[in-house]
């Protein structure tokens, strides 16, 4: 990898997604008018390919399917507004490839549908769950109890306890402290959540201190990445141990983001980088994927895995403390892939923040929402 960094570095294009310099990829292209779905597709073939192998899809399948999430993802505010005060939530069902919208009134049913959703009915409207979730939110989670969602398919609260621990005492106390706070749904999981930072070993990386993590997506003046890499003015390294700037902002636990600056001869561009396995992706904006669409990860460990959308607005309990608004994911990741960048074709959804599991045997992933990121420090995404 260092003999192609160096080439980009000649060639003098300097990509800072995920710690590296790198040749910027070209988006497939097609020609003006064509009307083929492949012409249609938000993503590369790079994109296409990732999805291919980890979603077990054909490449016209990955071409409708990300077809269908633009529109779900254009559709959704338009329902929701539509459902007014009997919204109870929204996600993308790949069987139909429409969106679903949930609704606690009938009669605002034909609305929603106009819009272009599919539509069904539940007891518990989205702002009441949200109430819910806020209540909980507010108790001490024990180590047992992994995190806890809205899940708009269940019309519930739905807190996750790690299968093992699901016996202890404080366990059992918090999920029946959380069950008095309104509809609470209880799931087992498999292992609690970690970060993804890692010691410093090599590859794909952005140091500080001795903790190897991986760029996010570029801004305008820096990147953002995962506040649990570093504390707001501890300097930031690149690739080849030069100096790309500093921590701006950092926040975690309570959130998991931050902003690093970018001087020192370091510039951005907005790819997330293939790792030579696929082609560079271009970053077009940060529109956001529903739940149930297909959403990618680049990290410097792993590079590109693909999965889907499980949960938004999750709490997720680590072992240094929780963190709110996060996204679920069904992606895979290891130590080191930390901050990296999740992307839906090529719309950006957030930085890799840390899962259970691997990428051997699998696991589930969660992100920081990159528009969160965005709106807390006034930042602009740079996009192509």
């Amino acid at each position: 990898m260092a003999g192609r960094r160096r080439t980009a570095l000649a060639a003098g294009v300097c990509a800072l997604f995920l710690g590296a310099a790198a040749t910027l990829g070209s988006p497939s292209a097609s020609a003006a008018g064509s009307s083929s779905p492949e012409a249609a597709a938000p993503a590369s073939a790079a994109i296409l390919s990732a999805m291919q192998k980890d979603l077990g899809l054909t490449k016209s399948e990955a071409v409708r399917r990300l077809a269908a999430e633009k529109k779900a993802t254009s559709v959704e505010s338009e329902a929701r507004e539509a459902a007014g005060s009997a919204y109870g939530g929204s996600w993308f069902d790949a069987s139909t490839g429409r969106l679903t919208v949930a609704l606690t009134d009938r009669a605002k049913a034909d609305e929603v549908r106009t819009a272009g959703a599919d539509v069904t009915t539940v007891a518990h409207s989205a702002r009441r769950l949200d109430g819910v979730k806020k209540k909980i939110d507010a108790l001490k989670a024990p180590k047992g109890v992994s995190s806890w969602h809205v899940d708009p398919r269940a019309n519930s609260v739905v807190v996750n306890v790690v299968a093992s621990r699901k016996a202890d005492n404080d366990v059992r106390t918090f999920v029946e402290r959380a069950g008095k706070a309104g509809p609470v749904t209880v799931r087992e999981v498999r292992e609690a959540p970690r970060t993804f930072a890692a010691g410093t070993v090599g590859g794909d990386p952005y140091y500080t201190g001795n903790v190897r993590c991986s760029i996010g997506f570029s801004v305008h003046g820096g990147f953002v990445s995962a506040g649990h890499c570093g504390r707001t003015g501890a300097q930031v390294r690149g690739w080849d141990n030069s100096t790309i700037g500093n921590f701006r902002g950092s926040s975690f636990p309570g959130n998991d983001y931050s902003w690093v600056d970018v001087g020192n001869g370091w510039w951005t561009v907005p790819v997330v980088l293939g790792w030579g396995t696929v082609s560079d992706q271009l970053v077009r904006g940060s529109a956001v994927a529903p739940i149930g669409a297909s959403v990618c990860r680049s990290g410097s460990t792993t590079h590109w895995h693909c999965g889907r959308v499980l949960a938004t607005n999750e709490t997720v309990n680590y072992s240094q403390g929780a963190v709110h608004e996060m996204t679920k994911t069904s992606v895979c990741a290891e130590p080191g892939d930390s901050g990296g960048s999740f992307i839906s074709g090529d719309q950006a959804q957030g930085v890799t923040s840390g899962g259970w599991g691997n990428c051997s045997g699998g696991g589930e992933t969660w992100h920081q929402p990159v528009n969160e990121i965005l709106n807390r420090y006034g930042l602009t995404l740079h996009t192509a």
